[in-house]
């Protein structure tokens, strides 16, 4: 429980704290300010998120160890309003064979303490004491998913799960965080991967997974849409540094029966198809190949393989921005962050930050809307 007091002076009367505002309005955000030794409470109107980055970061505790002052000098350079960051890697709280609770992160051991500890610490830094952070978190070391969020950009509602009536409020895994603002909604998913048999938690669980994103998107049309994150899937051949490569791979000779699922996972046919189904039928734009049409060998890709070794250049855009069609001509910018097959601007991460800038929302668009 928070306890809040007034400062005593030496005399021992009262002092009030001096503020920037007297306004109370729920439609502001307050934060608190050192002036002078004293905390001084600014008021800053809200409003809603206009630049957004999403990153698997690929173990997040391991960037903020290894990773942490580039990546906060790159934050602090974009100044996002929402960061979606995929495969944060945390378990969720719970006593071991107990229920989790995967809004939290884990802290009963004195190893989780300190990891928790550390990535507390890093999440209150200056730079990010403007935001909030929602967790979606797997029972393990594995998957997972982060919503980091400006305070005066708050959401209306916050859900874990692609099932309005679902019974559980997180997906398995942690892999959904949807947000609502007053005029979109802001999906961050960590979509699982295909593998490469057709087995439980190859091609099925795949399958499966875009069917109830499909039945997701088509269900929430009511408003408009940012979805973003690891979508584990390459759209077309241009998405792809090595197409041949990549449609012929396979893991230790082994071809599925359908022609249509070879290949590496995220570039197989039926995963594709299955997407560009998503897009028309959900009337969704994908923000960077709308304003980048051809291919670019050094800053088109979001996935890139280690610098030693097989998968040596080969890259692949998997991280994207989708975005509902009455949104596309508010889009200003979208780029991936990462270029070159050293892995510049990947922090550390087989995965760049990819970032999405819109433009105000105009009277015509709230007469629309």
């Amino acid at each position: 429980m928070k306890r809040f007091f007034q400062p005593v002076e030496k005399d021992g009367s009262l002092k009030k704290k001096p503020t920037l505002t007297t306004s109370s309005s729920p439609s502001k955000s307050e934060e608190k300010e050192e002036q002078n030794g004293e905390s001084v409470v600014i008021t800053e109107e809200k409003r809603e998120p206009l630049k957004f980055i999403s990153w698997n970061a690929n173990s997040f505790l391991l960037r903020v160890k290894n990773n942490w002052p580039e990546f906060t000098k790159f934050i602090a350079a974009f100044d996002p309003d929402v960061i979606a960051i995929q495969e944060v890697r945390m378990p969720a709280a719970g006593s071991k064979g107990g229920p989790k609770i995967q809004g939290e992160v884990k802290d009963d051991t004195n190893s989780s303490r300190e990891e928790k500890q550390t990535l507390m610490r890093a999440l209150s830094s200056p730079l990010f004491q403007n935001y909030q952070v929602w967790w979606s978190l797997a029972d393990s070391k594995y998957a997972g998913t982060a919503l980091i969020v400006k305070k005066c950009c708050q959401p209306k509602k916050v859900t874990f799960s692609l099932d309005q009536t679902a019974s559980k409020k997180h997906e398995p895994d942690g892999r959904v965080i949807l947000a609502e603002f007053e005029s979109f909604r802001v999906l961050n998913t960590y979509v699982p991967n295909n593998g490469w048999k057709d087995e439980e938690h190859s091609f099925q669980r795949r399958r499966k997974w875009d069917k109830r994103v499909l039945e997701f998107v088509l269900r929430s049309s009511d408003k408009p849409l940012i979805w973003c994150g690891d979508l584990n899937v390459s759209h077309e051949e241009l998405d792809v540094s090595h197409p041949d490569f990549f449609s012929s791979a396979k893991l230790n000779g082994y071809v599925p029966p359908n022609k249509e699922d070879c290949g590496q996972p995220g570039f197989t046919l039926n995963e594709r198809k299955r997407f560009s189904t998503i897009l028309s039928e959900g009337k969704l734009v994908d923000a960077y190949r709308s304003l980048h049409e051809e291919k670019d060998m050094d800053s088109g890709f979001s996935w890139s393989g280690n610098p030693i070794g097989r998968y040596r250049g080969k890259r692949m855009r998997i991280d994207y921005f989708l975005v509902s069609e009455p949104l596309k001509d508010r889009i200003v910018s979208c780029e991936m962050r990462g270029h070159g097959i050293e892995l510049e601007g990947f922090f550390g991460s087989d995965h760049c930050p990819v970032t999405l800038e819109l433009s105000q929302k105009t009277s015509i668009d709230s007469a629309e809307s």
